[in-house]
């Protein structure tokens, strides 16, 4: 075994503890595979077929999934570029703005969503599965959310090891079944006389956009062993090529199989996906499928137990954790992934949706919160050892973060449109459209850095002064 094989497959040392320079390595290049393989995957492709369901016309779907998926992955890569300068994960870092135990309540909101795209990336995993081994759906999805749990436990080097094989592979496939969907579907039939419904096409970019935002929780997780001396624009540029080239393939390609196949693509995602290719080529390409989902579904359940461990170690006091700590998280979170799979899996296209819905209204106030504090605020200058310090000069409740959240949330209200669930009572007068996202970024922006500024200059101390 070769040291570099030895170094991939050790587990990783560091948990929620700031990585030491002496530790940094890397360059913001392997960004661009890692999110590349993050996005160019099955789910993806279901996101891009979910702009259709409201009826809207797929050439106008496709424009939707390529401005959502460009306007969403500005603060997705924003939030990469605090990685290197901090050394953190990224839900830690909200301590800051939050305080140690305010952070909690964003927190548990990301705690759910790494469970929600967990659990939906087992479903599309163990179908592949399924179709590889002949075994029951439910046990390959058992097996699937325990491979993953095992690559979470050994951690960051191994994930981005695999990430850039995983890219390689996303790319041969989703050309060739690129270029058989072009090649065995009329697909000038369904892109012909296109029609612009203004408040479907706006609800199709905020579901397009909401899969970038909801990446923010994730991307410092994977770009803190960076050098510190690594540029924001590097780090920024690597991840937001990636993220929106892989994101708009993969959904446009979803889109446009929706479009032709219809039911037979609907909850048969996989199944149809495979039947594209030639008869010979189902094996590898279910091969291919479960691979390509692993890199997300690894980087789900790792983020995931790095913000249960946030979560607690705020009433604790810890920095570090024992690697039987890190084991039991990871195998907590993966039973209970395993098990809303299988519990969800009947309805998985309308479940997820709304899943996404939910996320969005509720993301979006915390990433504008923590991008404008990092940037605007204090400027990328953080008193590190206070994070993990309830006493320390970022406290225990950050009463202006908490209170520019609230009114990002409620904010967003009037507008929301999740059909069949919840519509604002100011949605219908937008013909549906779906705008509360939008609001959700730039009041609680606003709010905080107005809120900061005052409490600064009551207290007595500059708000980016390093604390």
């Amino acid at each position: 075994m070769t040291e570099s094989v030895r170094a991939a497959a050790a587990i990783e040392g560091r948990s929620i503890d700031p990585v030491p320079e002496a530790e940094r390595h890397g360059r913001p290049r392997s960004l661009f595979t890692l999110w590349f393989a993050a996005n160019m995957q099955v789910t993806a492709a279901v996101t891009g077929a979910l702009t259709l369901l409201s009826g809207l016309h797929p050439l106008w779907a496709l424009v939707a999934i390529a401005l959502g998926n460009v306007l969403g992955g500005v603060p997705m890569a924003l939030h990469a570029a605090q990685g290197p300068k901090l050394g953190v994960p990224q839900m830690i870092q909200s301590r800051a703005q939050f305080g140690v135990y305010g952070a909690v309540l964003p927190l548990v909101l990301v705690v759910i969503m790494y469970l929600g795209f967990f659990a939906s990336g087992n479903v599309l995993g163990g179908q592949a599965i399924s179709g590889i081994s002949g075994l029951p759906i439910d046990v390959s999805i058992v097996l699937y959310a325990a491979l993953s749990g095992v690559f979470a436990v050994i951690g960051y080097r191994l994930i981005h090891r695999f990430g850039w094989l995983a890219s390689a592979l996303s790319v041969v496939v989703f050309v060739y079944l690129s270029i058989r969907l072009v090649g065995t579907q009329d697909l000038g039939a369904v892109l012909a006389a296109p029609r612009l419904e203004f408040g479907k096409f706006l609800l199709a970019l905020s579901l397009t956009a909401s899969w970038q935002l909801t990446f923010g929780p994730y991307v410092a997780d994977t770009s803190r062993y960076l050098p510190s001396a690594t540029s924001v624009r590097a780090t920024f540029w690597w991840t937001y090529g990636g993220t929106v080239l892989g994101a708009v393939w993969a959904m446009s390609f979803g889109a446009l199989a929706y479009a032709v196949a219809g039911n037979a693509f609907k909850g048969k995602e996989v199944a149809y996906l495979v039947g594209l290719g030639h008869a010979g080529l189902v094996v590898p390409l279910l091969l291919s499928i479960a691979l390509g989902k692993f890199t997300v579904n690894v980087l789900n359940i790792y983020g995931g137990y790095m913000s249960v461990a946030t979560t607690f170690t705020a009433f604790t006091r810890r920095a570090a954790l024992s690697p039987g700590v890190r084991i039991g998280y990871v195998a907590a979170i993966a039973v209970l992934g395993a098990v809303l799979a299988i519990l969800g899996r009947g309805e998985f296209l309308k479940n997820f949706v709304l899943f996404l819905e939910f996320l969005l209204y509720f993301l979006t106030p915390w990433s504008a919160i923590n991008l404008i504090d990092f940037y605007a605020v204090r400027r990328e200058r953080y008193d590190l050892a206070a994070i993990y310090d309830p006493d320390g000069v970022y406290g225990r409740w950050g009463v202006p973060a908490l209170m520019a959240y609230a009114a990002g949330v409620l904010v967003q209200i009037p507008f929301a449109n999740v059909p069949g669930v919840f519509t604002g009572f100011l949605a219908p007068l937008l013909g549906g459209a779906d705008i509360a996202w939008l609001l959700g970024l730039a009041v609680p922006a606003g709010l905080y850095l107005v809120f900061s500024r005052r409490q600064a200059t009551r207290t007595g101390v500059s708000s980016v002064q390093r604390t």
